[in-house]
């Protein structure tokens, strides 16, 4: 993959400037400022970074490397950009889809991995179906991070398994009665009540920690 330095002496003669023309258009006295950026030898600042894209009639985008297909930042153009930082990343099993609203069958072969910020504290995860939880701001095709426990405080929000099919919803419970209720985040849904026996098909897979979703 090519560097920032390599993107800015492309674009340079693409345009057929000299270093001592593209110093002049940024304010430099001497080629050498450009010569040790295109070697990528200096760190650069998001205002230089548009100064230069400016100078060479392209954009920041271009100079980061940000138009290349599939590319992605490595820690040697983190470090000429002076706000970004590397982010330790781990990857999480993603299950079958979890159902937000009607129940759908849950298969724990898990289909991929999504990889996200390890500081994480999740077993695994799961893509949301439906719009149950809107009210929790979980909408179609979010993925869910799952931290595996048998139990969750009252009122938070869990992954239930009812019978094979899995569920996700706000947990509360009646000690007094005996009672379990799952709670959607949408009134068009009803609450899901579980007493006595029925009580033995239903098991909290884990508890809702985390979430990766579109801005909307």
């Amino acid at each position: 993959m090519s560097t920032i330095g390599s993107r800015i002496r492309n674009r340079r003669e693409e345009l057929g400037l000299s270093q001592d023309e593209l110093g002049k258009r940024l304010g430099y006295k001497s080629r050498s400022s450009i010569n040790k950026i295109e070697l990528d030898q200096r760190s650069l600042t998001q205002s230089k970074i548009k100064a230069i894209a400016d100078a060479l009639e392209t954009t920041p985008s271009y100079i980061m490397g940000w138009n290349e297909p599939d590319v992605k930042l490595d820690e040697e153009d983190l470090k000429f950009f002076d706000n970004l930082f590397p982010i330790e990343t781990k990857k999480f099993p993603l299950l079958g889809n979890i159902a937000c609203g009607k129940p759908i069958f849950a298969d724990e072969q898990f289909e991929a991995y999504v990889e996200a910020g390890a500081n994480i504290k999740a077993d695994f995860c799961l893509r949301a179906k439906g719009d149950s939880m809107i009210g929790a701001r979980i909408y179609d095709g979010d993925i869910v991070f799952i931290h595996k426990q048998e139990m969750v405080d009252d009122g938070e929000i869990a992954a239930v398994l009812i019978d094979d099919e899995a569920t996700l919803k706000r947990v509360y419970y009646d000690q007094e009665n005996n009672v379990i209720q799952l709670f959607a985040e949408n009134p068009q849904y009803k609450t899901m009540r579980f007493v006595g026996e029925e009580l033995n098909h239903i098991r909290i897979l884990g508890k809702a920690v985390a979430l990766q979703t579109d801005i909307k």
